[in-house]
């Protein structure tokens, strides 16, 4: 009942003296299956002590009347009945047929359990918790031990729970021997059903809660009755009520949603590692979010490794009935997606993800903050991951590791949604409607699911390292100092972006994502087989150079095997096929560039540094001589910073070391030449060489897009504040015409999540502030450097030998 790994053999001298049975029995048949094992010795065979057996109810006034005063020092043990479901195929679980004749195996009504008493006896056992001594008790729940009352710090404190007593001590007692059951349950049935009981009582009881509720209710200036209630409203709404029976059926009914869809290839040998480390650690799943599906993939794979359920933390926009009340049964936390200034709130937040971590429960959220639009890591949120935070520096919570999780799809039957809201369409509120037609579209196959775990972070090592002082938060209105709050607020986001960096290191290259990436830089033109195979040929020699993860790539070498890729991404209207001719001939469907560019950005990250050295190499050799290694340089570290919102660069001196690994890729006697002061035109040839160019499949999309909102805004004649929903629609509008009219590469281009992200980076670069000196000068500047950086890339795809057609 006390969180010891086991409770030391007692010696004559230690020996308790009497023994008190905690009954936890909800039956008349319960409870007279425990009297009967009682009777005839059960607990003190199962504890090794011989000393007389009280019997009381596990309830709180129950004990605080017979129990919680005692001057003796009794052991205490609590004991429950635990039913069991039937096997089905050598495992014990619930099954929808069960809800046929309204019956939970788990939990029969008293006339199936007599029938199972008599007719199954190996459907129940009598379980006992880890016992402890009332001594023991004490000391783990001091405060409420003590029956000191809690004097209120405003009003004199007119809420539940602040009076001393046996009560408090008697509710802390109960918890305890229910966990301890709990556990003790867990051992016979698994981890993968381990839930959290009585949490929001615990929790409301916790004299440190109670005390910051207090300084809460001082600094806002409000009742303190009024902030526990407020409190205790959203402890309510936000605590996950897990049951055992929801879990099973729900895991069964949403299993074939994914299954015959996908062919789930996840990690075994990760998975095991990572669950000899869940036991001495709380796990944090960090996932990519490419779909709705994503929890049900990831917790399917945790679930057949017999992990315990995560406590996934999702946005409130998925509570809609029946999916609200199922998902919360099987640990969902919906969670409001703002809450501003609400202290109480927030402190409930922090308290909960403090008591879950705590007490070692698992947690998964999607750090992006949503379902990628793209088909690449978003940036990410910080919200939660500063709630994680806050629980290390309280030293609630000693560490947590992080996981970062790749979930990855060949291919997704939701793109359309998808790829329509990313060109201005609006998004289907989530309901019953939204579910049926989203259930409905899984139906058909898609391929693999590939499933990987990052490297996990130790929380607390990589905040420190990160320069985190890892101090407790002070009481609320002490504030705290400007430097100590920007060290925090800096910690967390370089952790945030270590996350990304593990998830982007294990996500692997689909044969899709390749294909893509082929049909795409070739510009509206349609491709024979044997010229798609071909052009994919040098970028898997490249990939294989590299040790990169990839699918099944190696089947894009054979040409039937590409040819059925290419007919599956025809049967997903994400390529044409034209069949008239002397041979098929494939190319981006009309209308779909959107989609096949979601697939290629899955693994656009692989090649992002490769397509920098091109542009960086186009540079140098354009620059007068002894000026082109500076040159090369210079606007390689540029194009970083005009990518920085879009992908994931290392610090300076490390993205320099990626560099001259790429260079010396393409060319083994690079540094040789660099010191002979010959870099020309020679590592052009070099370049293209290799059998292929990246620049314009890679960055196309970015840089046109930068370009519409650089010059939306330079077209400004009277620079003010921007709207930026308005700003937004204008750039979609035009880019449509700018594309129509040639100037844009690309229809992939034309995406409010791209423009979202340009606009970030004209505000990073002081482009937005109307009060800024200079402002329309440097934006023109600005627009004339993206269309200098345009004629770039149209060189480099010049360049690629995919793009010299073969002679009949």
């Amino acid at each position: 009942m006390i969180d010891h790994a086991e409770t030391s053999p007692a010696t004559p001298d230690t020996a308790p003296r009497s023994v008190v049975a905690l009954v936890e029995a909800s039956t008349s048949v319960e409870r007279t299956l425990i009297g009967d094992w009682l009777a005839a010795g059960g607990v003190l065979a199962e504890i090794g002590v011989d000393a007389p057996v009280t019997q009381l109810d596990l309830d709180a006034a129950a004990v605080a009347d017979r129990l919680v005063g005692r001057r003796d020092d009794p052991l205490v043990v609590p004991v429950r009945v635990v039913w069991l479901p039937p096997e089905r195929d050598g495992v014990r679980r619930t099954t929808f047929a069960d809800l046929v004749f309204f019956n939970d195996p788990r939990r029969p009504n008293r006339l199936r359990q007599r029938r199972l008493v008599a007719k199954a006896p190996d459907r129940h056992l009598v379980l006992t918790g880890q016992p402890a001594r009332l001594s023991e008790l004490r000391a783990s729940h001091p405060e409420a031990a003590g029956s000191v009352d809690r004097p209120g710090a405003a009003e004199g404190v007119d809420r539940p729970g602040a009076a001393g007593g046996a009560e408090p001590f008697a509710r802390a007692i109960v918890r305890a021997g229910t966990v301890a059951l709990e556990r003790a349950e867990r051992a016979v049935i698994g981890d993968r059903y381990k839930v959290p009981r009585l949490v929001a009582e615990e929790i409301l009881d916790s004299p440190e809660f109670l005390r910051r509720l207090d300084a809460i209710a001082v600094h806002t200036g409000t009742g303190s009755k009024e902030v526990y209630r407020r409190a205790e409203k959203g402890l309510r709404e936000l605590v996950a009520a897990q049951s055992r029976l929801v879990s099973d059926l729900f895991t069964q009914a949403m299993r074939p949603v994914h299954a015959w869809t996908w062919k789930v290839d996840s990690d075994a040998d990760r998975l095991d590692e990572l669950r000899r480390l869940n036991r001495r650690h709380s796990l944090v799943f960090l996932p990519s979010h490419r779909s709705y599906v994503d929890a049900f993939v990831l917790g399917d794979a945790l679930a057949r490794h017999d992990f315990p359920p995560n406590h996934v933390v999702g946005g409130m926009n998925l509570g809609f009935w029946p999916m609200g009340p199922i998902a919360r049964r099987t640990g969902t936390i919906f969670i409001r997606r703002s809450f501003g200034d609400d202290e109480v709130y927030k402190a409930v937040v922090e308290e909960y993800f403090a008591y879950l971590l705590a007490k070692r429960f698992n947690l998964e959220w999607y750090f992006e903050g949503g379902r990628t639009r793209t088909g690449k890591l978003r940036p990410p949120r910080y919200g939660l991951l500063n709630y994680l935070a806050a629980a290390i520096r309280s030293r609630r919570v000693d560490d947590v590791m992080l996981v970062p999780v790749s979930i990855t799809y060949e291919r997704l039957n939701e793109l359309g949604a998808i790829a329509s809201e990313q060109a201005g369409g609006t998004k289907e509120p989530e309901g019953l409607t939204w579910m049926a037609r989203y259930i409905r579209n899984q139906q058909r196959s898609a391929g693999q699911v590939y499933l990987r775990f990052g490297t996990p972070l130790s929380a607390r090592e990589r905040l420190a390292a990160h320069g985190d002082p890892l101090t407790p938060a002070p009481a609320p209105g002490a504030g705290v100092s400007p430097g100590a709050a920007e060290r925090e607020r800096n910690a967390v986001r370089r952790l945030a972006f270590e996350v990304a960096v593990g998830i982007n290191a294990v996500t692997p290259i689909t044969v899709n994502a390749l294909v893509t990436l082929v049909l795409l830089g070739v510009h509206e033109r349609a491709l024979t087989l044997g010229e798609v195979r071909r052009t994919l040929e040098p970028v898997r020699g490249y990939i294989r150079r590299r040790g990169l993860p990839g699918g099944e790539l190696d089947s894009l070498g054979d040409d039937h095997s590409l040819s059925v890729v290419l007919e599956q991404l025809s049967r997903a209207k994400v390529v044409t096929v034209y069949r008239g001719g002397l041979e098929p001939v494939y190319s981006i469907e009309t209308g779909a560039h959107l989609e096949a560019a979601f697939y290629r950005n899955s693994a656009v990250h692989w090649f992002v540094n490769r397509a920098i050295l091109e542009l960086a190499v186009l540079a140098a050799v354009d620059a007068p001589p002894g000026e082109q290694l500076d040159t090369g340089w210079d606007t390689a570290y540029r194009l970083r910073d005009l990518l920085k919102f879009e992908f994931f660069f290392p610090e300076r001196a490390d993205f320099a070391a990626q560099l001259t690994a790429e260079m010396l890729l393409v060319d083994p006697h690079w540094h040789e030449r660099t010191a002979a002061g010959t870099v020309g035109t020679e590592i052009l040839g070099e370049l293209t060489g290799t059998g292929f160019m990246m620049a314009h499949r890679v960055l196309n999309s970015f840089f046109d897009a930068q370009l519409v909102v650089a010059e939306r805004l330079a077209a400004d004649t009277d620079p003010g504040p921007i709207d930026r929903k308005q700003f937004l629609a204008e750039c979609l509008a035009v880019g449509r015409q700018m594309l129509l009219q040639q100037r844009l590469h690309s229809p992939e281009s034309v995406s409010t999540e791209l423009f979202t992200s340009a606009l970030k980076l004209a505000d990073n670069h002081g482009l937005l502030d109307p009060d800024a000196p200079d402002l329309r000068a440097r934006r023109r500047a600005f627009a004339a450097e993206l269309r200098a950086l345009g004629a770039r890339i149209s060189h480099a795809a010049n360049l690629d030998p995919a793009n010299r057609p073969e002679q009949p």
